[in-house]
This record gives structure tokens, sequence and C-alpha cells, in this order.
């Protein structure tokens, strides 16, 4: 890495430790402009009130890490009761879990009662919210027509500013912490308030969503029988703002900040991605200016070490004209492990989105339909 990227990143991070957000984001910005700074003295703090940073189409809360309370309690509060109809319900409610709370939707099918049904959990990007993320992926309509349950978690606006979820911070990327136990907690809720098939449960995100998909894939290979990552990064990609700008930027991670003192519990640059246990299915476009398509493949070679070697390769083109490449691998035993989708001419959008949604791009291939289709190949040992 060169010495003025090297000086950049120390800089960002000072910036950001200082409080002096405003500089620091301005260091981010030129830098995703290709415009990489001079070092220029940092200054000291103007105040200590939390600010975003704005990277791109992402924004990450600036917060001093703290620990999460290990207290074992959870809460689950619904404020409507589904009636189901013809069309199913979309209910809200919220839970609670080791002192966090967070809101979510729940679409309940029509004709649910006395079947155990699959259940998938899906993970919504920055400034994104279940309804909107609905809409986009219309994943609602799939689950009337085909009879499971959609979980949307939403992120608390209290908790970062633009909703992203907290894939970037080393205490909510581990079993047992943060926003990954509280999501965990949640679902577990759910399967047992509506008795779903408990070896039938899939988690899916987009974006910083599909970030958190591959932390809640990596943590809890018990709950969680296959997971779906588009436009995500791999678990353990980034433990701070700066590394998160480096690897959303490059798809490279792990530099080492001259005389930065490691925090406690945080990983170390050197460490590789923690390896996900479970069957994956991976969406990306190729041409993603906001998070790097050398993701997309870093989350498959985590998957590779369970995986026999070697990969079928695909080309296709979409119904409306889009190409891509599909790359599948399958396990010891024959069944698929992972399907890598890259997407050529696709963006930073859900592909084959519905327009009523944010992040959405309709001429790619479907990736609501071909996720739910590797979902229910797969199911948990019971």
């Amino acid at each position: 890495m060169n010495t003025k990227l090297q000086n950049l990143m120390r800089q960002a991070t000072q910036l950001t430790q200082s409080g002096n957000l405003s500089e620091a984001t301005e260091v981010i910005q030129r830098f995703l402009r290709g415009n990489v700074p001079d070092p220029v003295p940092t200054a000291a703090p103007a105040h200590s009130k939390e600010s975003p940073l704005v990277l791109d189409d992402c924004v990450f809360e600036v917060i001093k890490p703290v620990s999460e309370p290990t207290l074992d309690t959870r809460k689950t509060a619904h404020t409507a009761r589904p009636n189901t109809g013809a069309s199913g319900e979309f209910t809200s409610g919220s839970h609670t879990h080791a002192g966090l709370t967070r809101r979510y939707k729940l679409y309940v099918p029509p004709g649910h009662a006395g079947k155990a049904l699959p259940l998938v959990v899906m993970l919504h990007g920055c400034t994104q919210n279940p309804d909107d993320f609905a809409a986009g992926t219309g994943m609602n309509q799939r689950a009337q027509a085909q009879g499971f349950f959609v979980l949307y978690p939403q992120q608390s606006s209290e908790s970062n500013p633009q909703a992203c979820w907290s894939w970037f911070k080393h205490n909510h990327q581990k079993r047992g912490m943060g926003e990954p136990a509280l999501i965990a907690s949640l679902t577990q809720a759910v399967i047992q308030q509506y008795a779903l098939d408990a070896r039938r449960v899939y988690v899916a995100g987009l974006s910083a969503g599909g970030a958190m998909a591959a932390v809640l894939a990596g943590a809890y290979p018990d709950i969680y029988a296959a997971v779906g990552v588009h436009s995500g990064l791999p678990a353990g990609a980034a433990s701070n703002v700066a590394q998160a700008l480096l690897v959303m930027k490059s798809g490279h991670s792990g530099i080492s900040l001259p005389g930065k003192r490691r925090q406690a519990g945080a990983p170390t640059a050197s460490e590789k991605h923690p390896p996900i246990n479970i069957p994956t299915i991976v969406f990306h476009g190729d041409e993603d200016k906001t998070v790097h398509p050398r993701n997309g493949e870093k989350l498959i070679a985590a998957v590779q070490g369970h995986a026999a070697a070697g990969a079928q390769l695909e080309q296709g083109v979409s119904a409306h004209g889009r190409r891509y490449t599909r790359s599948i691998r399958h396990g010891d035993s024959g069944s698929t492990m992972s399907e890598h989708w890259l997407v050529h001419g696709g963006g930073h959008a859900w592909s084959g989105g519905l327009a009523a949604g944010s992040y959405t791009d309709n001429h790619g291939p479907d990736a609501t339909g071909e996720m739910l289709r590797f979902f229910f190949s797969h199911q948990l040992k019971a």
C-alpha cells in the first residue's frame, strides 16, 4: 500500500477518534473521488456529539465502542395481531434482547394455521426500512404464493442515523453479542410463536444488511439453514470506520495503522474472514461503485473450505437483457454448497427488484426467486 493511502487511513482514524467528523468526512469523500489527500495536522476535539460519516451511499455512525449487556433477557411485543385474509397480513412489533430493542415487521401468509412453514429473515440496507425493502424485493408476494413467513428486523435511527446495521463494529460480529444476538433471538421467538419449521429458516440481506446476514451465517449455523448476501461483505471485513471505507472501496481490508492501539476484543488486521458453515448464495453487480464486487468473491471463498474444489460456470442473460455469470460449487454430499451470481453491468441494487422500492435494478436476473430456490433446497438436520 502506498504511503499516501496509509496516511489517509491514519488521518481518517485520528480525526474520527478526536471528534473532528466534518474534516474526516471530507478526507473520505476526497478519497472516494480518487483524490488521496496529503496528511494534515489533526485538531483537538470540537465536540463529543455523535455524528454520521457519509461513505458514498452508506452512512456509518461514529461512536465509541461499548460492551453490550450480557443479561440474557428477551421480550417480544406485537402491536398488531394477525387476522389473515386472502393476502396475508403484514404486522408490526418490537423485540428486546440483552438490553437492545429493535422494531420489526412480519409477513404472515394466509392459511398458515396448523402448518409448520419456513421463515425467511430479510435485513434491509442503509436508508431503507422493512416496508421499502419488502416493496423492492417483492418477497411478500412470493411468500403469499409459496407459503412462508418473512421477518424484517429494523435498524433504529438511534443506533445509526442512516439505518445501517453495525456489521463493521467488532462488538456486533460474534455469537451472543449485539445486533446478531438480537436478530437471532427475534428469529427464535417468531419460530416459537407460530410453530414454524425450525429446520427451514433462512437469512438474506442487501448491502449493510447483507454483511450482517453473513455475520449471522457464521455465528448461528444452528438456526439458519442457508444465507443470501446481495451486494454485501464478508463477516469480519472491518472492525472500524476506516477499515470499512477501505474494504468497501477496494475489496481489500486489514491494513495496520502505525501507532494505533487495537481495542480489546477487536480482530487483528491479519485475521482471515471467519468461515461460513452453511450453504451460501451471493449476488453482486460487477459495476457496483459502493461495495466492490471483490467482496462477493471473498464471501464465496469463505465457503470453499466446505465445498468440493472447482466450480461449474454458467453464462446467461436475464429476461431484460442483463448478462450474468453463475458459479456453482457442490459439497461432498453432492448438494449445492454455494452459488455466486456476478451480474454484468449491475450496480449497487437488488437484481430483478421492483421499482416500488429503493436500490433495485429490474434488468438483472431475479435475485428474490433464485435465493428462494436455493434456500428451499436446503434444511437443517433434525
